[in-house]
């Protein structure tokens, strides 16, 4: 049986998150000033042979896959590198868009229609995964060994799983894919692994120090970590809501006596802090003893800290936060929630040496597309992404009931073979 989660989830799989590069400057999408695209393909107007069709672009797009509709630097940008990067652009933006004809059009507010837009992005993603060998190559690596046997393993996988070759095909077709792109899709992927090991692995010249890594989660990202003691000004179990029944952001308050005493014990255990030699060891004990930021099994929630980026808590507890230094103790904060103190803690920089490792990777490539600027090609001019998404549907769709006829009869024949007694036990 088909499992159309996971050709969503294939497209997924192959991302390097390079989708992120929205800032590349390539060159515009080309297209006739009515957005029609000369010569593009036409709408397919009758349901899809899928036994006539030999190349899905052409199909779709009206171009071949292994036309070149751009290039940047050395590297060739061919269309169905471009249509696949395109039509998950679609998917992912318009998954419940009814009307595709209003939303084309749609103007971004940077000067790009939403088409633009997305084109633009599928173009740089294509131009990336085109430059990324290239680089590569220049540091001296090549595909992992293993890579063309894992690669044919996991497509002999998804092929017994849909059902044949025939079917396999389909499934690719499904996500905008064939099994040459797909497997040079995870070839990328493989040297881009390899190349971030090779410059920022650990024992290389650029592996970064726990100071840069520190500096980039604190200052670029504006991450803070800390732990406190909650003694709760309002019933946290019954929220205050408008009159649409929505939940404001407040809750019920407790009774004042209630809150006086709450007040004096916050006093009474920050002075007992201020006073003590060891605060975060004494910090810890009335942590344990007095909070209310508690789990349902009693259980000190952030007992170890919250590592909390901007925006994540509430407004004072933050506020309060970050004007501490590590090691030290705030005085009674008051937020929607009750009264806190705030022990402020230092980050550690193994939670973020990926991240970090990661951003210096998004520079590295952003660099190349930089000194390289995607320059399309008069074929560009021939793909209406309008229509190709149109007609990829309009394929989608025969995909679907080819599959689901298969699975259709294969049931039949499962229950005639029960239905004589041919199939075998166990």
């Amino acid at each position: 049986m088909t499992n159309w989660n996971r050709l969503g989830a294939l497209s997924l799989s192959l991302a390097l998150s390079l989708a992120a590069l929205s800032g590349c400057q390539g060159g515009q999408p080309g297209g006739s000033e009515d957005g029609s695209g000369a010569g593009s393909a036409a709408l397919l107007t009758e349901p899809v042979d899928l036994a006539s069709v030999t190349d899905l672009y052409l199909t779709t797009a009206g171009v071949p896959g292994d036309t070149v509709v751009a290039r940047a630097g050395e590297a060739e940008v061919t269309a169905d590198s471009l249509l696949y990067w395109l039509a998950y652009a679609v998917d992912s933006s318009l998954q419940n868009t009814e009307n595709m004809d209003m939303i084309w059009d749609m103007d971004m507010g940077n000067g790009q229609t939403f088409e633009e837009g997305l084109m633009e992005g599928a173009l740089n993603n294509a131009a990336l995964y085109a430059l990324l060998p290239i680089q590569a190559g220049q540091e001296g690596l090549a595909p992992s060994p293993e890579l063309q046997q894992e690669t044919a393993e996991l497509l002999a996988s998804m092929e017994e799983e849909s059902g044949g070759p025939e079917q396999l095909k389909y499934t690719l077709w499904y996500s905008g894919l064939t099994q040459d792109l797909y497997a040079s899709l995870f070839e990328v992927n493989d040297l881009n692994a390899q190349l971030q090991e090779k410059l920022y692995g650990q024992g290389t010249e650029g592996y970064p120090d726990d100071q840069q890594v520190l500096a980039y989660a604190q200052d670029d990202l504006g991450y803070y970590r800390a732990k406190h003691i909650l003694l709760k000004t309002v019933d946290t179990s019954k929220p205050i809501t408008d009159e649409n029944g929505s939940p404001t952001g407040e809750y019920e308050p407790l009774d004042a006596a209630v809150v006086a005493e709450k007040k004096a014990l916050a006093e009474e255990l920050l002075a007992q802090l201020q006073a003590a030699g060891d605060k975060e060891a004494l910090f810890d004990q009335l942590m344990q003893t007095y909070s209310e930021d508690t789990a349902a099994d009693g259980t000190v929630n952030g007992a170890e800290g919250y590592t909390a980026a901007p925006g994540q808590m509430v407004a004072p507890f933050e506020e309060a936060a970050l004007a501490l230094a590590d090691g030290e103790v705030s005085g009674v904060v008051e937020s929607v929630y009750g009264y806190h103190i705030i022990l402020r803690l230092p980050l550690d920089p193994v939670d973020f040496r990926d991240a970090y490792v990661a951003q210096q990777m998004t520079d590295l490539r952003q660099g190349w597309m930089d000194a390289a600027p995607v320059q399309p090609t008069p074929e560009l001019e021939q793909i209406d992404p309008a229509v190709f998404y149109e007609n990829l549907q309009t394929v989608r769709a025969a995909i679907q009931q080819a599959l689901a006829a298969q699975e259709e009869t294969e049931g039949g024949d499962t229950a005639a073979s029960s239905a004589d007694g041919s199939t075998s036990a166990g």
